[in-house]
């Protein structure tokens, strides 16, 4: 996932449209039942690895609510399989491929940002 979006969040969605790789979905139609604000997928988010920030962040004008994950490559496939199956993340299933976990569509990622912010969920900073 690289980033998600805590209880925090306002839903006031600016962050849907900053959102180049289409990532980000509004409550209403976050893939999780009952999810009550703003959602990233994280089979979809890319951290924006090629600007400066992730643009979700820089237009969040909610501190706090937009917070590091670990980097969605198959070394963290358990991680999300796990939170997948414990209804943390609703990844998505493709009809031949099945889930889109990260061993099968591992994203790219800020190496920059260390393991411990990552597990910490530390703020994504503007």
């Amino acid at each position: 996932m690289a980033v998600m979006i805590t209880d925090s969040c306002i839903n006031c969605d600016s962050c849907i449209e900053e959102c180049p790789a289409t990532a980000i979905v509004s409550a209403d139609d976050a893939p999780i039942a009952g999810f009550e604000h703003t959602y990233v997928k994280p089979e979809k988010c890319i951290e924006c690895a090629d600007s400066t920030v992730p643009k979700c962040a820089d237009i969040c004008p909610t501190e706090g609510a937009i917070v590091w994950d670990m980097p969605y490559i198959a070394e963290f496939n358990d991680y999300y399989k796990s939170g997948h199956e414990g209804g943390n993340y609703g990844i998505r299933e493709h009809k031949s491929k099945g889930f889109m976990f990260p061993e099968n569509s591992p994203k790219p990622y800020r190496e920059s940002i260390s393991q411990e912010d990552r597990a910490a969920h530390k703020n994504v900073s503007a």
